[in-house]
């Protein structure tokens, strides 16, 4: 299968990595801002064709697929333009940041019938999956979750330090990827959303903290708190409170509530999220069928994101 990736920064490289582990798999493409260091990008990862314009690599026969790790502003356009193309594609999180945009793949996408997967990382590091093995096992259910999404960005920087040539934003990015797992951790739809924010930075034009409670149809209750402004540690940090036990995920990592870790190695064939979301975007497409983290699956997180920007503006 050959690839083609947009994207050549800090996740760009994430995924090159992952893919690197995953037999059948030729990235035959990059795309990038600026030709030189995307250039020295493809030079490392032997990626043959290089272009700065994604219709440009659309344009190429062998293509099979397209992986999207471009600013969120484009993600959904770049998406539609992809199955437009002909081409199964995995868009990383965010899918949109609007609700129309969002609709908006999703109706191409039942109109082609490719694959279109979105990058909820969560859903596959193997911490989150140990959780969900056990909830799908009956042995225990979400009380509550509390999550810590936490960085600082006070200048307009990307995850490896490096300025950013776009705006990131607490709600449509990162808010995401808890909406979207507190939703599928407890089997059931959010019901109830509020969200109350911070300040607005003076130069970047975003708020810089938020908080959001959430409420499942299932009786389970999640509490994200979001920052920007935050001086260590970094990351997103997960609390789940169940009816049979208490979990801390962080990323990859594990731990029971008295801090005791917990072996995930045997969970899946990795122990890096990203390769086995993407071992998932291939295998969906060889077997023909929906993959978890669809655009279909996630498209409800999307409209709950929504409606707290509504609320939010209110």
């Amino acid at each position: 299968m050959k690839i083609a990736l947009a994207g050549a920064g800090a996740f760009g490289i994430k995924h090159l990595d992952g893919i690197k582990n995953i037999d059948g798999i030729e990235v035959v493409a990059l795309v990038g801002r600026t030709f030189e260091p995307t250039q020295e990008v493809a030079t490392k990862y032997g990626i043959p064709h290089v272009f700065t314009d994604l219709h440009e690599a659309l344009k190429l026969e062998e293509v099979d697929a397209v992986i999207l790790c471009t600013p969120t502003q484009m993600h959904a356009q770049q998406a539609i333009a992809c199955m437009k193309a002909g081409k199964h594609v995995q868009v990383e999180i965010p899918l949109a940041d609007s609700w129309e945009e969002a609709e908006a793949v999703m109706n191409l996408q039942k109109e082609t019938g490719l694959v279109c997967m979105v990058g909820h990382t969560r859903r596959f590091n193997p911490s989150h999956q140990y959780v969900h093995n056990k909830i799908t096992a009956g042995e225990l259910n979400i009380q509550q979750m509390d999550v810590q999404t936490y960085f600082f960005r006070r200048k307009n920087m990307n995850a490896l330090g490096q300025p950013r040539s776009w705006t990131d934003h607490l709600l449509w990015h990162h808010a995401a990827h808890t909406v979207d797992l507190f939703a599928y951790q407890a089997g059931s739809p959010i019901v109830k959303a509020n969200a109350v924010e911070g300040p607005t930075h003076p130069e970047l034009g975003i708020a810089m903290d938020m908080s959001i409670q959430l409420k499942a149809a299932s009786g389970a209750i999640c509490t994200l708190s979001l920052s920007f402004n935050n001086d260590g540690p970094l990351g997103t940090f997960f609390r789940y409170i169940c009816d049979n036990g208490t979990f801390i995920a962080r990323y990859d990592d594990l731990v029971n509530g008295k801090e005791e870790a917990i072996d995930v190695s045997h969970v899946n064939v990795s122990m890096n999220g990203i390769e086995l979301q993407d071992r998932e975007f291939f295998a969906a497409i060889r077997e023909g069928r929906e993959p978890n983290s669809s655009v279909a699956q996630v498209l409800p997180c999307y409209k709950v994101l929504h409606d707290l920007e509504k609320e939010l503006q209110a």
